[in-house]
């Protein structure tokens, strides 16, 4: 693996993406996360996962300069789902992902972070979902998942004003369950967390999980396949295509609202 990097130790799984600088989601790394997920659920020596990112990031979104290669509602729409298989594969594992996020968590990388059954964030680490400020909305599920996890008015906050929250706003309104003063501490709480769920039966793990995934509402699934038919549909604008260039050429986008 290119992109990805993977060990297990004392029964538990440690994936590092390592994507410099930025550890951008590019369908090459999704790609290879989707065969890690198959590597984690046929190795009976994994029972809890810890996912973080190498270099200054977690992940501080998708990459870019990809959506410039969208040119139908399809392919649009397509890019969308794949992403949302691929993170709805890691929240259905039984076997219990924890997120240790460090720097930045932003657009798809937070959407992978949420997808995560466990997040651990340092107290400087921002965390948001900036795709208007592109033109844009998310697509891997950022629109379902986050109100789940914050509500409805702070979600719509986040997304509409496209600002991020600090690691310890995180723990407050229910994104993360635990902030660590600094980033040398966050892998550290994680180990300690994954060591103490180890020590537990895997068959009580999964089935606890298992249990856990029906307080997801059945119009999940609805909700995420809107989000990708409206992913699709936002790239035939011309404010999303004003919005991506103008972030790849590094200024401020002129939407025209059309």
């Amino acid at each position: 693996m290119n992109l990805l990097n993977y060990k297990v130790e004392n029964r538990i799984a440690t994936v590092s993406i390592n994507r410099p600088p930025a550890n951008a989601l590019a369908t090459e790394l999704l790609k290879e996360l989707n065969e890690v997920v198959d590597k984690i659920e046929n190795d009976a020596d994994v029972k809890v996962v810890i996912l973080h990112g190498e270099g200054r990031f977690f992940s501080a979104g998708a990459d870019i300069k990809e959506f410039t290669q969208v040119q139908t509602i399809d392919q649009g729409s397509s890019m969308s789902s794949y992403g949302q298989r691929v993170f709805e594969r890691i929240e259905g594992l039984k076997k219990p992902v924890i997120a240790a996020i460090h720097g930045a968590a932003l657009g798809g990388g937070l959407e992978l972070a949420m997808s995560c059954h466990i997040r651990l964030v340092a107290k400087k680490t921002k965390l948001g979902l900036p795709e208007l400020t592109l033109g844009l909305i998310p697509g891997f599920g950022g629109t379902q998942r986050l109100a789940r996890y914050v509500g409805y008015q702070k979600a719509a906050e986040m997304m509409l004003t496209s600002e991020p929250i600090t690691g310890e706003e995180a723990v407050r309104c229910g994104l993360a369950l635990r902030c660590y003063e600094v980033e040398e501490q966050l892998l550290e709480g994680a180990k300690e967390l994954a060591e103490k769920i180890a020590n537990k039966s895997a068959i009580a793990i999964g089935y606890a999980l298992e249990s856990l995934s029906y307080v997801k509402d059945i119009k999940f699934q609805e909700g995420v396949a809107k989000e990708a038919d409206l992913f699709g549909r936002i790239f035939m604008s011309e404010d999303t295509k004003e919005g991506i260039n103008a972030f790849i050429e590094k200024r401020k986008p002129n939407f025209q609202d059309r």
